[in-house]
């Protein structure tokens, strides 16, 4: 998948990868020219005191040289608009393939590794992608013609070279092969910083609630100092890499100096020739050099583009079907569970089992179980947010995954238990629900979720500010305003999850009341812990270990289900007791 994008992006950039090529090339050819006009200079000008001959030599040099920075400055300008166009299209391709994932996706990657994949992943390709623009077009060309030139000046110092080269590559590879297992663990390592990071940014008002700064310090410095560890381990052996150039390339010049010198002595080879043979040995090697830069960014470019490909070619469980079912022109919004059972990816046990029930239009069905009983599971079937692994979840008596998912996400109202609102202003967070919703139908849906009188009161209305996550409203607001953003979608089908927990009991009341009577004809699922909160559904669903173990009103239950009955008792105790 990341090799086709590749293919693809370069395809698309045929034109800038040419003037790269060419340009690149230019500077190549003017650097390589320029140590054999320094010879002539040394020995047809200075040797023999030909003015002349050195002003138009250096004349020639000058206007050499002025065109290697020129071609150098628009190589790498075109380098760094390929480099930096790719990673803009690998971060775009790696987003809109996340943003398909379902929620069994998400949870096998997890959001820290993601985050990290779509961030320093792409920055560690696109660094590769930047270099390789710039070094390794014109690091062969300057290698290849270095040693033309080189045994051009001079064929007796040439063994120099079969020395030099082999030694530095053996060396830098024998590194670079020790880099690829530590940069694996970095990447991993610092996915776990983000994971200790984002946990703690996200639940600090329980951090500072338990007083647990100090050992939540303690918990981000390990994973901090581990990405230290291992960054210091790398480090090394990259910064082992240039002494080792360094050395021979110094080494390399003394050797060129002594076995040169004594042929200029004996008179075999000219001054000018020593110092143009010379030149030639240090642009090998600084083209040598520039592999090695490569060789250093390889490794890593090559666990992050593996760690893409991973993001890339994980395809969502949750798809859209080859020949969707088009949406009936009437609609009633029936939901039907038939014999569905639903086991997470790797579990031993199944979640939910064998469920059989109807949520009939316009009426409320609710869910209601002790933790870890299955209801956050059940209603994320509805809108697909992970699909049954056995049986069948009918809408309106067609299969959920034969609808197209962007068709059937049309007809639901989500609120899950955990409010979340985006950075903007009310209207903005609101009009995810219906972008072409007018303020009217805002106020409306303010209204029925019991929100409008605190949104009069902030500064703006409709445009007051909101945070990033809401943290500048309270849970309840933030829960009233999430609760009206799906109302302006003026859904067929609205699922709560344990949404009303955060509210008291009297604004509980009322949003119920608003809701049966505003929405008539809307189907509502509603997961609750509140006894008081379901006590009038139409139809209530007692689950017990991912089993129903009671379908029917609160009076029925209360005579005819243990379970039920034991959960309206331990809240009647609890009330009574307050």
């Amino acid at each position: 998948m990341l090799g086709k994008l590749l293919v693809r992006f370069l395809k698309s950039k045929w034109a800038l990868i040419i003037a790269i090529i060419v340009f690149q090339t230019g500077q190549s050819i003017a650097a390589l020219w320029l140590p054999t006009l320094n010879a002539d200079i040394i020995d047809d000008g200075v040797v023999v005191g030909d003015i002349a001959y050195i002003w138009s030599t250096g004349g020639i040099m000058l206007l050499i040289s002025l065109a290697q920075v020129i071609c150098s400055v628009i190589a790498v300008y075109f380098g760094a608009r390929l480099a930096m166009g790719f990673g803009r299209d690998l971060r775009a391709s790696l987003f809109n393939k996340v943003v398909s994932y379902s929620q069994q996706e998400i949870g096998q990657f997890g959001a820290p590794s993601l985050i990290t994949r779509n961030t320093n992943d792409v920055q560690q390709v696109q660094m590769l992608v930047q270099m390789t623009a710039t070094m390794m077009i014109s690091a062969p060309i300057m290698a290849t013609g270095g040693v033309i030139m080189a045994i051009r000046q001079d064929v007796g110092l040439s063994w120099l070279m079969a020395v030099a080269m082999p030694l530095l590559l053996i060396v830098v590879a024998a590194i670079a092969i020790r880099l690829v297992p530590s940069f694996t663990k970095m990447q991993k390592r610092i996915d776990r910083v983000n994971q200790v990071l984002r946990e703690q940014l996200s639940g600090i008002r329980v951090v500072r609630a338990f007083v647990r700064e100090r050992e939540e310090k303690t918990r981000f410095f390990k994973a901090s100092g581990d990405v230290m560890e291992m960054g210091v381990v790398t480090g090394n052996l990259m910064a082992l890499m240039f002494p080792v150039v360094m050395l021979v390339m110094n080494v390399s010049t003394v050797a060129i100096i002594w076995f040169g010198g004594f042929q200029v002595d004996s008179g075999d080879a000219q001054i000018g020739t020593l110092f143009a043979f010379l030149s030639y040995m240090m642009q090998i090697l600084m083209s040598v050099m520039m592999a090695t830069f490569m060789f250093i960014m390889i490794p890593r470019a090559a666990v992050s583009a593996k760690r893409i490909g991973e993001a890339l070619e994980t395809e969502p469980s949750v798809t859209s079907p080859a020949k969707p079912v088009a949406l009936p022109a009437t609609t009633s919004g029936k939901i039907e569970f038939e014999n569905v059972s639903f086991t997470y990816p790797g579990a031993e046990d199944a979640v939910l089992h064998n469920l059989t029930f109807t949520v009939n239009p316009g009426e409320t069905t609710a869910i209601i179980g002790s933790t870890g009983s299955g209801k956050t599971t059940l209603i994320g079937l509805v809108p697909r947010l992970f699909d049954a692994t056995e049986g069948r979840v009918l809408i309106d008596g067609v299969d959920a995954r034969d609808y197209d998912p962007n068709d059937l996400w049309q007809r639901i109202g989500l609120i899950p238990q955990r409010a979340f609102l985006f950075s903007g202003t009310v209207a903005s967070n609101l009009r995810y629900g219906g972008e072409n919703a007018t303020d009217e139908d805002l106020w409306r849906a303010l209204k029925i979720a019991q929100a409008e009188d605190f949104v009069k009161q902030m500064p703006g209305e409709l445009d007051a500010e909101i945070s990033q996550g809401g943290t500048n409203v309270s849970g309840g607001q933030r829960q009233r305003l999430s609760i009206a953003r799906a109302l302006v979608k003026d859904p067929e089908i609205l699922i709560f999850d344990d949404s009303f927990s955060a509210l008291d009991l009297r604004t509980d009341a009322a949003l119920r009341a608003a809701i049966n009577k505003k929405l008539p004809h809307t189907t509502r699922l509603v997961v609750a812990q509140r006894v008081s909160t379901i006590q009038n559904a139409d139809q209530i669903i007692v689950l017990e270990h991912g089993r129903i173990v009671g379908v029917g009103k609160h009076e029925d239950l209360l005579e005819t289900n243990e379970t039920y009955r034991e959960i309206v008792e331990s809240q009647l105790s609890a009330e009574e007791a307050a």
